[in-house]
């Protein structure tokens, strides 16, 4: 079996590295020989660090895709486009493919799979969620006899040693991110990984697994990290012992999914709260294992790479195995609106220092039919303002918005108020 390389980048060389290193125990494994014959790069003249024969170099995608002795093509260039085109191309001649390109597949999911199908080969993408985790193999194979009940993911590294920064060193959301930015392991632009969106694709797939139903990222709720500062960090852990992740979240209740992405609040001894610095973890419910955790490294040339070439190795095995797409059964009879979604919540609201301030908000909240367990204030953060925090009994989404858009009308409201969500 012959494998073509389409992107030499970071992850393309941890591909390369593998077969450089463990050629032997792939074709032991696989049974036969499985030999990288092509790998094809725009830039083929920077060192990647791996040994490479330059025979085996190109800039041409054809030298892969029209080369009727490749069977498996690995697309690791990212994006929408070419990789949407090199990979229906591949498809069309009959090649199986392996991705990590979350992106794509959470936008055209549907096109990509129809085509496979007819086909008769193989897509796989274990890298596109959680990078080196085996996530996804597991929710179609390991867990096929459960209905998953619910899934919870910390499924973004950045996000998470943001947030995990900021509780150790103690310091405010913009040091952190550019000491990660400094490590390598923030973006230039960190928007897409901060603001929830690459969480957000990633959640798209698991759900996909793990319900069968396919909910693009438009009809998603997703709120990002921006906005949480480092006293919320601190009086979540200190006073409710409670640690703040961002989380994706999918949870099937009486035939209704609830879907959603953004910072919540995680009991300290629940084992989500373990997942700390650049690591991942995926906590699935099954009817039958119960509560199943998933950790590792969610991303890096190496985990990445690993689970790119296993995907290599499972096609050489089992070239025609079906691989089921979500249960095949009408388990989700519809997508919850996300206003309609209830929970305890965590508020913190910054004020102007002056009496009847409480009495006002407890009435906002009054009329919208919220009841309040908790309200702590705190001294002065900036001037005369000071911190409100307030925890919630169980309520309905949109009734909290209600009431926070009737706070946030109030002369002494300063600022934006954060709602966060207690799991």
């Amino acid at each position: 079996m012959k494998v073509g390389l389409i992107g030499f980048g970071t992850i393309g060389a941890g591909v390369v590295e593998i077969f450089n290193r463990n050629q032997e125990l792939i074709n032991r494994k696989t049974g036969r020989k499985v030999e990288l014959k092509r790998v094809v790069d725009l830039d083929i003249e920077t060192p990647r660090g791996v040994e490479i024969d330059p025979e085996k170099l190109s800039t041409d995608a054809d030298d892969i895709l029209e080369d009727p002795d490749i069977d498996i093509v690995i697309e690791l260039i990212g994006g929408y486009e070419p990789a949407r085109s090199f990979i229906l191309r591949a498809i069309e001649n009959g090649k199986h493919v392996v991705t990590a390109n979350k992106a794509l597949l959470a936008r055209h999911w549907d096109e990509i799979m129809s085509a496979a199908s007819e086909k008769g080969v193989r897509v796989a993408f274990e890298a596109s969620v959680g990078g080196g985790i085996p996530v996804l193999k597991a929710l179609n194979e390991s867990l096929a006899a459960n209905r998953i009940q619910s899934i919870y993911g910390i499924i973004n590294g950045t996000a998470n040693y943001i947030l995990t920064g900021m509780a150790s060193e103690g310091c405010e959301f913009e040091e952190v991110l550019r000491e990660a930015q400094r490590l390598g392991y923030a973006e230039r632009d960190p928007t897409f990984d901060i603001e929830g969106h690459d969480t957000a694709q990633k959640l798209i797939i698991l759900t996909l697994l793990g319900f069968g139903v396919y909910v693009p990222e438009e009809k998603l709720h997703v709120m990002g990290i921006s906005n949480i500062k480092r006293h919320d960090i601190e009086y979540t852990l200190e006073e409710l012992n409670h640690t703040v992740r961002l989380l994706a979240a999918a949870r099937l209740e009486d035939g209704e999914l609830e879907l959603w992405v953004m910072p919540a609040l995680v009991p300290a001894d629940h084992l989500l709260s373990s997942v700390t610095g650049v690591y991942n973890g995926i906590y699935i419910e099954g009817d039958f294992t119960g509560p199943v955790m998933f950790y590792g490294k969610g991303a890096g040339r190496r985990a990445t790479a690993s689970a790119v070439v296993a995907d290599c190795m499972d096609i050489v095995i089992n070239p025609e195995k079906r691989i089921p797409m979500g249960p095949g059964f009408e388990a989700v009879k519809s997508v919850r609106e996300f206003s309609r979604t209830t929970s305890r919540y965590y508020i913190r609201l910054e004020a102007v220092d002056r009496p009847g301030v409480l009495h006002e908000m407890a009435g906002a909240f009054s009329r919208h039919g919220i009841s309040i367990e908790s309200v702590t204030q705190r001294g002065a953060v900036e001037g005369e303002t000071v911190p409100i925090y307030i925890v919630t009994h169980s309520t309905m989404e949109g009734d909290l918005q209600r009431a926070l858009s009737e706070i946030m009308e109030m002369e002494w409201v300063m600022g934006e108020p954060l709602s966060l969500r207690i799991l």
